[in-house]
């Protein structure tokens, strides 16, 4: 793996090369300058400052609160000591309800540094949404299943996707994202069976966040799998600090789990 070694930064076509290959993606939250350079020495290949900042960084109960300057800042943190990974960005609540207000909120994410950025959800309005910021130069990832931004509307955090009619649906939606233009594909809180079904029937990487080991690439929150998130932790989280001494030798053994496949188990995901 040539670009630990400082050769290049990560590429968009590098994780398309990756999931063509057969090459799980290891990806993690991160909202400063001192874990972005942590990640980057443990070989994450893709960091996303999510708008689970308002969680994890904020205290709120929820991302709703979380502003487009605050994404932008904390991308911008993260930014200066990345050196190789991929920056991914989430576009926050309320941030991208037309196009014209998409392509403004992306432009504020990516003149940050974000190297692409995340919207929320699948319906007709979001996918017009893909399909205008990407023929603006803007690299989109999707997001399906558990929408966190939606949590209000869906009525908590719960799996998705379990009933017949709403997996096919979803699955229709994962493949219009992609022909949208869509480079990357979150899958969260979702049956792995499902998980496995929209990854074989992409060709853009999909990255699993409770959506079973097949997806091709995986995510957590890092203050989950570091264990210091309080409360009772989702399913789909391991604590990587049990059985290490330092946060480095968790983010590695992280890494090694999901380029391996051995994280996520079993235990980690949920039936359909």
């Amino acid at each position: 793996m040539g670009y630990l070694q400082g050769d290049k930064p990560i590429t968009i076509s590098k994780l398309l090369s990756m999931h063509a290959a057969g090459e799980k993606i290891a990806m993690l939250t991160a909202y400063d300058s001192t874990m972005s350079a942590l990640l980057n020495r443990c070989g994450v290949e893709s960091i996303l400052i999510g708008d689970s900042l308002g969680n994890v960084i904020q205290g709120h109960s929820s991302t709703t609160p979380v502003t487009i300057e605050q994404v932008a800042y904390h991308t911008a943190c993260v930014v200066r000591s990345n050196s190789q990974a991929f920056v991914i960005s989430d576009l926050p609540f309320a941030s991208y309800g037309d196009p014209t207000q998409a392509l403004e909120s992306a432009a504020q994410l990516m003149q940050a540094g974000a190297d692409m950025v995340k919207l929320e959800g699948g319906g007709d309005w979001q996918i017009d949404i893909i399909e205008h910021l990407v023929k603006r130069s803007v690299p989109v990832c999707a997001h399906l299943g558990l929408l966190p931004q939606s949590v209000h509307v869906l009525g908590g955090y719960k799996v998705q996707g379990k009933s017949k009619d709403v997996a096919s649906l979803m699955h229709e939606q994962a493949l219009a994202c992609e022909a949208a233009g869509a480079q990357m594909l979150v899958l969260e809180a979702i049956p792995s069976s499902l998980g496995k079904l929209i990854t074989a029937s992409l060709t853009i990487p999909t990255i699993g966040i409770g959506a079973g080991p097949d997806c091709s690439g995986q995510v957590l929150v890092l203050q989950d799998m570091l264990g210091i998130s309080p409360g009772k932790p989702p399913k789909f989280v391991k604590d990587f600090m049990d059985g290490h001494t330092s946060i480095e030798a968790a983010v590695k053994a992280y890494v090694r789990e999901v380029k391996s496949g051995r994280f996520p188990g079993p235990e980690h995901g949920f039936a359909g």
